[in-house]
């Protein structure tokens, strides 16, 4: 699919969170009680994420999320505005709060995140309806699913008949996705957790549930492998894209990096593993810092951390 025309090439319709993030030595066990850091705040949420993420290396990018007329509404729209975001489209909703995840980082800097939705649950298909003329002067769509599973549906139904291509990250995993989002999306961008639960195939391999979901009707996938790389299918067959080694610090929202990343790559024209070989280097360089967007790379930082 060509940009040509369009105004972005990414818009993403999806959730934005301030991120209140602990470092501790080790995890609490059940009814444990452990010191930790001094608490960071910053700007979060898959759908905000992605956004900056995007925005940071250069693509044309728009947000459309809800957030609260509160201290923390304030943080996001600030964070997005600095990463080159068009906030133009995020709704201020002086009826709620803004969500909230809270994030527990440990030593090797895996994180366990709970996450409060707040004005991420009123995102409605009806504000999906009134952007539709952004939802069409973007080349790509980026969802995933912290916010209400209707208001996805309708945005990647608005997608089709705009002839907007659908990246779909099924994150919060749901039981089962609902198979008109397994159809529409192009990729699907699943980490192995992910994958195994929505292909059903809990003792296969990346090899497996890439098979499977797209028998289920996924256009084509993408399994993210952390340090590993990634893993691709699509109408040309099966691609491995290798990691990049890098000391973690904190994986925090190192797949929204990836997504991000990866969205604003097919908007320019790029094949999936062309696309896929350079969102891993993103996602690679937002782990060496903490926070989510306040660890994702400018193209300038990317070929400082990485080489071009």
């Amino acid at each position: 699919m060509s940009g040509e025309g369009r105004v972005y090439d990414v818009l993403v319709v999806g959730s934005a969170n301030a991120d209140l993030t602990v470092r501790v030595d080790r995890r609490p066990g059940a009814g444990e009680t452990v010191l930790g850091t001094d608490l960071v705040e910053s700007a979060g949420g898959k759908g905000a994420n992605q956004a900056a993420a995007a925005a940071r290396i250069g693509g044309r990018t728009a947000l459309l999320a809800r957030v609260g007329k509160d201290a923390y509404g304030d943080l996001l729209l600030a964070a997005q505005r600095e990463a080159g975001t068009d906030v133009t489209p995020v709704v201020v909703d002086e009826a709620a709060r803004t969500g909230t995840a809270m994030i527990i980082v440990g030593p090797d800097g895996d994180n366990s995140i709970v996450v409060s939705p707040g004005a991420n649950a009123a995102l409605t298909p009806q504000d999906v309806a009134a952007a539709r003329q952004t939802v069409a002067a973007a080349t790509v769509l980026s969802l995933q699913l912290e916010i209400p599973t209707e208001t996805v549906r309708a945005a990647a139904v608005t997608a089709e008949e705009c002839g907007t291509r659908v990246v779909l990250n099924p994150s919060p995993v749901p039981e089962r996705l609902a198979p008109e989002l397994l159809a529409a999306a192009d990729p699907l961008v699943v980490n192995e957790h992910e994958a195994r639960c929505l292909s059903g195939a809990a003792d296969g391999t990346p090899r497996d549930w890439a098979h499977a979901l797209r028998e289920l009707g996924a256009r084509s996938v993408v399994v993210t492998l952390g340090a590993d790389g990634a893993l691709l299918l699509d109408g040309a067959g099966l691609h491995e894209v290798p990691g990049v080694t890098v000391d973690a610090v904190d994986t925090t929202g190192a797949g929204d990096a990836f997504t991000g990343a990866l969205a604003t790559r097919l908007a320019r024209g790029d094949t999936l593993p062309a696309a896929a070989r350079f969102a891993v280097r993103v996602g690679a360089a937002a782990v060496t810092k903490p926070g989510a967007q306040p660890s994702y790379p400018t193209l300038a930082d990317l070929d400082a951390l990485l080489g071009s």
